[in-house]
C-alpha cells in the first residue's frame, strides 16, 4: 500500500478531523482527556451521533449499512478518532460478532441482529474464556444440549467484559463430546435476560469492575440462535478471534499517548539541570517507541491492503497483536517511569474521579500505575502472546 495519501485522501482526513471537532461532546472530551472512564449512556450517545453520520461500522458493507470506506479511510478515521480521543464503538458487537453473522448467519439472523447493532441499540460481550480453558480455547467445556427446538446450557464463562451492560452474549458452547475437542463446538447467541444466568463481578487489579464471571444454569436458547451448523463454531470462532487481534494493535492510541508522554517529559525535570524530554537515556526509550509503533501502523496497513482485495484477517494478525499489546504496556512503563514515586500510592478512586492526564505531582498520583496495572491484561485477552508466537511460528514461518 502506498503510505502517501492521494488528494482524495487528504479530503477526507479534513472531513472527518472536522467533524471529530465539531460533534464529538466538549464535555466527553473533557472527560477523556482527564483519564475519567465514559459511561454506558455516554459512550452509546456518541455511537449514536456516528450511526446518523453513516459511520458507526466502517469495515461493514454498504448493503448492512456501512460507508463503504477503503482501507486507507478506514485508517484515516481510526487515527483521528485516537487523536482526539473519540472512543470507537464497543467492539463486541460492532467488529466481532457482526462479522460472524454477516459471513455465516442466515438471512433471519442478519435481518434481526444487525440492524440493532448497527445503530447501538443493542450492547454484546463475548462468552469464550472459562477457568480452565483460556488460552487452550478449545478445551471448553459449557455445554448446549438440544432438546427440541432448544439448546439447555450449562457452564461458566470467565473474563467477560462489561457483561454487567450486556443486552447479548456470544458464546462458545460444546455441543459434542465424542469428536475432536475443536469439532465438537457450536456457536450460539444469548439473551442475557435468559432465566437462569447470574454474573459475578470481577475486580481488576486497578479497582475497577470491569469482567465478570457468567453462570448458565439450564439456559434454555431457541435453536435459531445458533449460528451457522452445529458443531462448527470453532471455524466461526477464528475469525471473530483474527479480527479482534487486528482491532487491538492500538496505533491511534499509542500516537496519543506518545504526544501526551513527550508533553509531560517536557514539563519534567530530570534532577540533572534539564527536562527528562531532554535527557539522553529518556529520549532513546521514547525514540524507540516511536520507530516501534511506525513499524506496527505499517504492518496494520498490510493487512488492510489484504482486507481491501477480499482476504479475512490472517495469522499475521498475531503479529498486529503482539506487537501493539507490548508496545503499550512499553508506554505505560514509560509513564511510570516519568513519574517515579508520585506514580504511588494506589488509589483506585482516583481513576474514576479523573485526573490530567498522566501529570506528575502529589495531587495526581495515582494517574501512571492505574493505567500501568489495567494494561497488565493486554498481553493475555485475544488469546495470549505466547499463543500468538506459535501462531505465528506455524502459520506464517511454516515452523
Amino acid at each position: 500500500m502506498n503510505a502517501d495519501y492521494t488528494a482524495e485522501e487528504l479530503a477526507f482526513e479534513i472531513e472527518v478531523r472536522t467533524f471529530l471537532e465539531n460533534e464529538f461532546p466538549a464535555e466527553y472530551k473533557a472527560k477523556v482527556d482527564a483519564n475519567i472512564r465514559l459511561g454506558k449512556e455516554e459512550l452509546t450517545h456518541w455511537q449514536k451521533i456516528l450511526f446518523k453520520k453513516g459511520w458507526a461500522a466502517t469495515s461493514w458493507p454498504v448493503e448492512h449499512g456501512g460507508p463503504g470506506w477503503t482501507p486507507t479511510q478506514r485508517h484515516i478515521f481510526a487515527t483521528e478518532l485516537g487523536m482526539i480521543g473519540a472512543p470507537e464503538p464497543i467492539p463486541f458487537g460492532m467488529k466481532m460478532v457482526a462479522p460472524v453473522i454477516m459471513a455465516y448467519g442466515n438471512e433471519e439472523q442478519k435481518k434481526r441482529f444487525l440492524p440493532d447493532i448497527l445503530e447501538s441499540n443493542v450492547w454484546w460481550c463475548q462468552g469464550y474464556s472459562e477457568p480452565n480453558s483460556g488460552s487452550d480455547l478449545a478445551s471448553l467445556k459449557t455445554a448446549a444440549v438440544r432438546d427440541g427446538d432448544e439448546y439447555v446450557v450449562n457452564g461458566q464463562k470467565t473474563w467477560n467484559t462489561y457483561g454487567q451492560y450486556a443486552d447479548w452474549i456470544f458464546c462458545l458452547v460444546r455441543t459434542d463430546n465424542t469428536v475432536k475437542k475443536q469439532e465438537g463446538i457450536s456457536f450460539l447467541l444469548i439473551d442475557m435476560k435468559t432465566p437462569g444466568i447470574t454474573l459475578k463481578p470481577i475486580v481488576l487489579i486497578d479497582g475497577h469492575h470491569e469482567v465478570n464471571e457468567v453462570f448458565f444454569d439450564d439456559v434454555r436458547v431457541p435453536a435459531e440462535n445458533l449460528i451457522g451448523e452445529e458443531n462448527k463454531g470453532w471455524t466461526y470462532a477464528k475469525v471473530l478471534l483474527t479480527h479482534e487481534r487486528t482491532n487491538i494493535s492500538g496505533v491511534p492510541r499509542g500516537k496519543r499517548r506518545l504526544k501526551a508522554l513527550k508533553r509531560i517529559a517536557l514539563e519534567t525535570d530530570d534532577g540533572f539541570g534539564g527536562n527528562m524530554l531532554e535527557n539522553a537515556s529518556f529520549k532513546t526509550k521514547i525514540a524507540e517507541a516511536e520507530i516501534e509503533l511506525q513499524a506496527l501502523e505499517y504492518a496494520e496497513l498490510r493487512t488492510l491492503s489484504a482486507l481491501s482485495v477480499g482476504k479475512a484477517p490472517g495469522p499475521e494478525s498475531s503479529i498486529l497483536k503482539i506487537v501493539g499489546t507490548e508496545l503499550a504496556q512499553s508506554i505505560d512503563a514509560l509513564f511510570v517511569e516519568i513519574a517515579g514515586n508520585h506514580s504511588l500510592p494506589f488509589v483506585p478512586e482516583q481513576f474514576e474521579n479523573g485526573f490530567e492526564g498522566h501529570a506528575v505531582g502529589p495531587g495526581n498520583s495515582a494517574a501512571s500505575a492505574l493505567t500501568y496495572f489495567n494494561s497488565r491484561k493486554l498481553t493475555i485477552f485475544g488469546g495470549s502472546n505466547e499463543v500468538q508466537r506459535n501462531i505465528i511460528s506455524k502459520a506464517v514461518l511454516g515452523l
